[in-house]
């Protein structure tokens, strides 16, 4: 059987702290928590549970902070654990099972992610796979009987386990705040990040956080070499600071550029919310058609669930 470290970072974790560690119990040999500045109760919780509770200085990054705690490990695999994270009985006696059948080969395993949109979040699913458990020290392998070579990918195992997630709060004000911080020390972020840092400001962004990226997102809308899926989120961002600006946005270069591209439901929805705002209702009724007739790139309310409350609203107008 193999052995397993639960790694965790936390900050102001009383409030599910002891749930998710409950419901971890029996299948971990090792528990390691990382606080990264509670005021709360977090540690004495953590204490209860574990003699393997250390401090990390905060410096507005979850890698960092992540890699020290899985630095403390020392058994064959690690689990990456979140405080508003939980298994039921079920999916602990799936885990359970998975740590005594493991075979040493694998090096990821991949769990599903599930209860995503109860309580908000900027993904657009329910459940997801992401890898969870990690084999610690990764052993090269040379394969091919002829031009042989390392093996460089990850021998990767789709598990049915499933986590539930109940995020009690949305961070898209620490999440901006780090993405902004991140793009002005490299000038650009990464394909994932632009798209995360996209549906955050889309879904709460604040006037202050447009005017941040403004510049970063115009000049990806207007870019014709990078990829149509950033095109497209970008245009929706820069329509959204148009909105929020008061600014007309019905011959918006941005909605040109997103309709060549095939458009999206939350350009439509910005464009429905501008006429329904200037009293154009049977425009703003014919854009929210439009909006869920397209797909959505950023936040998936905004396919059906908005521009149906939308029209609800001017049923009598």
């Amino acid at each position: 059987m193999v052995t397993i470290s639960v790694c965790m970072i936390v900050k102001n974790e009383e409030n599910t702290l002891r749930k998710c560690l409950d419901s971890l119990k029996g299948l971990y040999d090792e528990l390691i928590i990382v606080d990264t500045g509670s005021s709360d109760k977090t540690k004495d919780i953590a204490a209860e549970y574990t003699d393997k509770v250390f401090d990390f200085t905060w410096v507005d990054d979850f890698a960092e902070a992540r890699n020290f705690a899985f630095a403390q490990a020392t058994m064959d695999y690690i689990y990456s654990a979140d405080a508003d994270e939980t298994l039921d009985e079920a999916n602990r006696k799936q885990f359970a099972i998975l740590k005594e059948v493991l075979m040493p080969e694998v090096e990821v395993v991949q769990m599903r992610y599930g209860n995503q949109l109860e309580n908000g979040s900027v993904y657009n699913y329910d459940e997801e796979l992401r890898p969870k458990l990690f084999k610690r020290l990764r052993t090269w392998t040379w394969i091919e009987p002829v031009h042989e070579t390392v093996r460089i990918d990850p021998v990767v195992f789709d598990s049915d386990i499933v986590i539930t997630h109940k995020q009690e709060e949305m961070h898209a004000e620490r999440d901006l705040r780090i993405l902004r911080k991140e793009l002005e020390k490299r000038g650009a972020l990464s394909v994932r990040l632009t798209d995360m840092y996209a549906r955050e400001l889309y879904m709460a962004g604040t006037k202050e956080d447009f005017e941040g990226a403004a510049a970063y997102f115009e000049a990806i809308a207007k870019n014709n070499e990078v990829i149509s899926e950033m095109i497209l989120d970008a245009c929706a961002v820069m329509v959204r600071y148009h909105n929020i600006l008061g600014q007309p946005i019905s011959s918006c270069t941005y909605v040109g550029i997103a309709e060549d591209l095939g458009g999206c439901s939350e350009v439509y929805l910005e464009l429905a919310k501008y006429y329904k705002e200037a009293g154009e209702y049977d425009k703003a009724r014919e854009f929210c058609e439009k909006a869920k007739e397209s797909e959505p790139v950023l936040d998936i309310r905004a396919w059906k669930e908005i521009p149906d409350e939308l029209l609800t609203s001017m049923v009598k107008m």
